[in-house]
Order: C-alpha cells, then sequence, then structure tokens
C-alpha cells in the first residue's frame, strides 16, 4: 500500500507541477485552455443526456459506485494501523527488530521490581533507531522523589540500552503517588 501511495502522490504532484508552471509562464492561455476543455466537457455531457438519458443515469450511477468501491477503502487503509511499532536494532552481526510492546513488558517487569513502586504503566515509541518513553509510575507517598526518579531512569536506561541495545530518545518519568494509608 505504501509504494502504491509514493506512486500516485509523485503523478499527482508531477501533474500540479506541470500545470503551475504553465500557469506561472502563460496563465491567460491555461485558463483559456481549462474553460475550453471544460465547456467541451460539459457539451459533450449534454448530448450524452439528450441522446439517452436512461443510460446517463446508469453511467452516473455506475461512477459514483465504482468511485465509492475504488476510493473508500483507499481512504480506510491510510487510517488503520499497519502493525505493531517496532524499532531497529543494527549489529554488526545483523538487524533485529524489537517491537514497542514487549519493551514495554520489559520496563514494567522491571520498574516494578523497585521498592515502594506500586504500578507502572509504560508508553514507548518509536522513533527510527530510538525509542520515546513516558512512564507513569504509583509509588507509595513517603519516598523521596528526586531519588525513585533517578533510580527510576537508572533502571530504565540499563533495560534499555543495556540489557536490549537500544537508544533511548525522550525520556519522561510521571510519578503520582498513592493514598497514605488510615489510621486507625
Amino acid at each position: 500500500m505504501n509504494a502504491f501511495n509514493r506512486i500516485i502522490t509523485i503523478i499527482v504532484l508531477f501533474i500540479l507541477l506541470a500545470l503551475l508552471l504553465a500557469l506561472a509562464v502563460s496563465p491567460l492561455d491555461v485558463v483559456n485552455w481549462m474553460q475550453e476543455l471544460l465547456a467541451n466537457f460539459s457539451a459533450w455531457l449534454a448530448r450524452m443526456q439528450a441522446t439517452d438519458p436512461t443510460n446517463f443515469n446508469i453511467a452516473r450511477a455506475a461512477l459514483a459506485v465504482a468511485a465509492l468501491l475504488v476510493l473508500l477503502p483507499l481512504i480506510l487503509a491510510e487510517f488503520t494501523r499497519e502493525g505493531e511499532a517496532v524499532v531497529r536494532l543494527r549489529t554488526p552481526e545483523g538487524d533485529a527488530q524489537v517491537t514497542t510492546d514487549s519493551i514495554a513488558k520489559r520496563l514494567s517487569w522491571h520498574v516494578d521490581q523497585l521498592a515502594d513502586v506500586i504500578t507502572v504503566q509504560p508508553e514507548v515509541q518509536a522513533r527510527g533507531d530510538q525509542v520515546n518513553i513516558q512512564l507513569d509510575v504509583e509509588t507509595s507517598p513517603v519516598i523521596d522523589v528526586p531519588m525513585k526518579t533517578e533510580e527510576i531512569i537508572l533502571v530504565v536506561r540499563d533495560v534499555v540500552e543495556g540489557s536490549m541495545g537500544l537508544k533511548i530518545g525522550k525520556l519522561d518519568v510521571r510519578i503520582r503517588h498513592s493514598e497514605y494509608p488510615q489510621l486507625v
């Protein structure tokens, strides 16, 4: 689908380029040519409608259905996800791909092992050969926030850069405290 989209985009851009260059060189001639082209097309449509209105209406309906059947799936395909996001890892021995989901699971497990961490919700986005990571961490309310943040960042760097061999682009740690325990 990606190659098809590129080919169509290139063709449309070349047509637009030629039209705009012609318009810049000789604007009046281009406008007159387009008016003449539209007038001829309009006259042809009027003749077709006058000679055989039934076939004309069938052709209009067929054009609408064909447009819907061809263009609507192409438009919808642009909005669907093509698959899991992956990060490419290049090594001297070869290339590998790691899904962002597996990075998130691994981060979640390792950060969750830290003391005073209750829950971890990682969000990992692939950006070329780097990953942007956002961690929503729920901790106990009695932690030292700068120290815990530093500890989490060290674990994330160790896991992603050390164990997985990936580069971290942007790292954002959001700490949220749990409720204080009720005194009875």
